[in-house]
Formats: structure tokens, C-alpha cells, sequence
């Protein structure tokens, strides 16, 4: 049973399915730490205006989880706005044993169960398959969620299937189902379910309409392989602590350079990983000019 939810009027309503989706042509992403790369197709991508629908297909027991969070916020009006839709699939309903198990024992002996590779096969198999597809697992084995994923998955494929696992995992049998395993970060939560929100959540804001200003997509974490930089707003003075002068001056050009530089600095400090990046990418490394001069923009 196939759930087709999108955010109406402050509820969650059924879809009629599309069962063909046509490509759109863009640029495929690899997988690199160029975020001016991943900036320039993510800008090429937005000024398609007429972009394809993507659809998210979740393998999940627990379709509930996701009542709350798809009728809610940009992510909620995107789903209204037909700009993605999701659908829940719930492997129990293909368990074949009157009992309707989807997990079992581990062979070799062990802690825990594992979730049966029939009941996941069956659920992906009844969907239907768009010609762009990636099938994803979410384990704390596969490779970390960052932006420039996002980027790829929101700008490269009409169908995304995300597979939630649950108890010690799943039968490894699955990973001949899976085309990329992918991990919320380097710890273990008690289901999938989250970070496949957060994986909806992350390529959905990425596609166009989401987000009132495109620009803004361009100007915030991660995009330019730098962390934000500090902002403020009214009143200029709260309990002793003061705007910097530099916002309040009226000169762009000048706030635009503190603004890039209070992003190397705070990624220098914060997230020496990034910045390490940042100086000195895999490919097409930088000139040894100072990294203020180093433009991050398109």
C-alpha cells in the first residue's frame, strides 16, 4: 500500500500518482568537494522555469512519523505547491507469514534483530520507476549528508527511494536493491525515519519555488564551503550589545567583505575540517594569493 501525502490546508491529503516523469537535462553532479561547482549547478538548475517534479518514495514501518512534519512549514507549502511529493510505503503490508514480520534473527547469533530483505524488496519493487532513480539506505555506515549531496540529489533525479532501517539494521541482501547508503552523521539514532526527513527536507528547500529567493540558497552555510557569518537584526542595541558598525554604515561593498571575512574566520575557528577544504580543495588548487582576495561567489 502506497500513501501519497501533501500538505493541504493544514492536512494531509491523497495524490493521484504520476506514473512518468520526463528528464530534465542538466549537468550530473560527481560527488567532489567543489562547492563552486555544485553552486554554479544548483544556479543553473533554479533558473529552469519549468523544473520536474522529483518524487520521494519511503520505505518505512512507520508512516505516522511523517504526518506532522510533511504538513509544516516551506516543507508542507512545497508539497501543496506539487514542487515534490512524497510517498509512504510500509513494508509490513508485504510480510507473506500471517503474523506480518518484517524482522528476524541474525544468523551467527547476535544482539538484536534485523529487518527481512523480502518485505523491503517487495515494497520497492511495487513502485513505479522513473527514468532518473536513486534508491538510498539510511545507515550510520553510509557516506556523510552534507550539501553538496543535497545539491546532487535535488538537481539530478525525478525519483529518490529512501529505505528507513530500524533495530540492528537490515539483511545485507538489501544493498543489492541500494544504488548509495547514505548517514545523518557519526552516531546511531533508533530509526531511519529522521534522517530521511531531514534528507526531504534538505533536497525539497533546494528546488525551485521552496524558497521565496533563490539567492538566498547561494548565501547561507556550507554552499560556498564556508560556514555563515553572523547576522543581527532590530533593535541596534540590545543589553549592551551593539550591532557592528560596519552593518549600519550603508556601504555594501565594505559589508560584503566583512561578511567573507567573518565567514573564514568562523569557519577557520569553528570547523577547521571545512576550512581545511576550503583552502585546499582536492582539485584545482588555489593560488597562493591571500584567501581575502580568494572569491567564493559566482
Amino acid at each position: 500500500m502506497v500513501t501519497c501525502l501533501a500538505a493541504k490546508e493544514g492536512s494531509l491529503t491523497t495524490l493521484s500518482r504520476s506514473e512518468e516523469i520526463g528528464c530534465f537535462p542538466i549537468i550530473m553532479a560527481n560527488y567532489t568537494n567543489n562547492y563552486l561547482y555544485y553552486e554554479l549547478l544548483l544556479t543553473l538548475f533554479c533558473l529552469n522555469s519549468d523544473p520536474i517534479l522529483v518524487r520521494f518514495d519511503v520505505v518505512t514501518l512507520f508512516p505516522d512519523f511523517f504526518t506532522s512534519p510533511l504538513a509544516s512549514g516551506l516543507l508542507g507549502k512545497a508539497l501543496t505547491k506539487q514542487i515534490a511529493q512524497v510517498h509512504l510505503v510500509n513494508p509490513r503490508d508485504f510480510a507473506t507469514d500471517k503474523h506480518r514480520r518484517v524482522d528476524d534473527e541474525p544468523y551467527g547469533g547476535g544482539v538484536g534483530m534485523l529487518m527481512k530483505p523480502e518485505p523491503i524488496f517487495a515494497a520497492v519493487e511495487s513502485l513505479p520507476r522513473l527514468p532518473r532513480r536513486e534508491v538510498i539506505l539510511m545507515t550510520p555506515q553510509g557516506q556523510p549528508m552534507n550539501q553538496p549531496l543535497l545539491v546532487e540529489l535535488a538537481t539530478g533525479y525525478d525519483q529518490i527511494v529512501i529505505i528507513c532501517g530500524h533495530y540492528e539494521g537490515v539483511d545485507e541482501r538489501v544493498l543489492h536493491l541500494v544504488t548509495r547508503e547514505v548517514s545523518l552523521g557519526d552516531f546511531v539514532l533508533t530509526c531511519g525515519e529522521i534522517p530521511a526527513l531531514a534528507l526531504i527536507n534538505g533536497v525539497v528547500r533546494l528546488r525551485p519555488g521552496t524558497v521565496g529567493k533563490v539567492e538566498s540558497l547561494k548565501l547561507e552555510s556550507f554552499e560556498a564551503g564556508l560556514l555563515d557569518y553572523p547576522q543581527w537584526t532590530r533593535p541596534a542595541e540590545f543589553r549592551g550589545w551593539h550591532v557592528p558598525d560596519v552593518l549600519l554604515s550603508g556601504n555594501h561593498q565594505a559589508i560584503d567583505q566583512w561578511r567573507k571575512d567573518q565567514q573564514i574566520q568562523r569557519t577557520r575557528e569553528r570547523r577547521p575540517d571545512l576550512y581545511d577544504k576550503w583552502v585546499k580543495p582536492a582539485e584545482n588548487p588555489p593560488s597562493p594569493s591571500n584567501e581575502r582576495d580568494r572569491d567564493t561567489s559566482l
